[in-house]
């Protein structure tokens, strides 16, 4: 008994400083959006000189003249356009890819799955000088193609190696029955593949609209029309020419992380699930 309590004992401690761990790490990281949460609310003069405080007086001024001047509205259109068409290209994509590269054996087929891994260790400043020449030879700058292609490119290999992952863990049983009773190679990519892909879908889906909604970099390099400009790169624009406007910078950063918490609250069970498939089943 005297060593069973001691285990328990040590079990309760344990888990008191893994909880004690977590919640540091929660207030970290959940106290700066509650901070800019709350100092939306108040005039700039009272931000500047009591940001940790409680409102004293509670305005909406700040998010009026951020819809008012700052056409946000217009900017979560353009947001919402190129983050949108990047995630569901590359959810077509990078499953298609992943059923080729796991389900058919061909000549080169490791030279593919080396090259699509290795591409991850390039960063994207590494190749935006030729792809700004490839997107002016085309006549695409300042359109949202300009962005939605090379984002596309961008997160195609991430995507293909988490959807590979998790397509070498499913058991071949439903798509040979499928063959024998006569099934295309369409027909289970669509009623077999995609169903059971949907945790890993989620997955793929959460970090390439949040890649291509905060990628501020591809943006402003792409994107100089102040009407054709997504919500980072209107962010950065109002954070240089209204920086000691503090509630309007608190406001604006407000409505930009609003649909990523949307995603995010949807689609969150799925992350741990769909990144670790694979890796459990395999």
């Amino acid at each position: 008994m005297t060593k069973q309590t001691k285990r328990k004992k040590r079990i309760s401690i344990s888990q008191i400083i893994i909880y004690i761990i977590l919640s540091l790490w929660a207030i970290t990281t959940i106290f700066p959006f509650v901070w800019v949460v709350n100092n939306s609310f108040k005039p700039s003069s009272e931000v500047v000189n009591s940001s940790f405080e409680l409102p004293k007086e509670f305005t909406l001024d700040n998010y009026t003249n951020a819809f008012d001047r700052q056409n946000i509205l217009v900017s979560y259109k353009n947001s919402l356009i190129i983050s949108g068409s990047v995630t569901i290209a590359v959810m077509i994509l990078a499953t298609m890819m992943a059923f080729a590269l796991t389900r058919y054996t061909f000549k080169g087929r490791g030279i593919v799955q080396s090259l699509i891994i290795s591409s991850l260790m390039f960063p994207a400043f590494s190749t935006i000088i030729p792809v700004f020449k490839m997107m002016t030879g085309m006549e695409l700058l300042n359109n949202p193609i300009s962005v939605i292609l090379p984002q596309i490119a961008g997160n195609l290999s991430f995507a293909a190696v988490i959807m590979m992952g998790f397509l070498r863990g499913l058991p071949l049983e439903m798509e040979e029955a499928a063959y024998m009773e006569g099934a295309k190679v369409g027909q289970v990519f669509t009623r077999i593949i995609i169903p059971l892909c949907r945790p890993s879908l989620a997955t793929v889906a959460i970090f390439c609209f949040l890649w291509s909604y905060n990628d501020l970099f591809t943006q402003l390099i792409m994107i100089r029309r102040r009407t054709m400009y997504p919500i980072s790169a209107l962010l950065n624009e109002i954070s240089s020419k209204y920086g000691t406007d503090y509630g309007l910078m608190a406001s604006s950063v407000t409505l930009i992380v609003i649909p990523v918490l949307i995603v995010y609250i949807f689609l969150q069970k799925n992350i741990i699930k769909g990144l670790t498939a694979g890796a459990i089943k395999g």
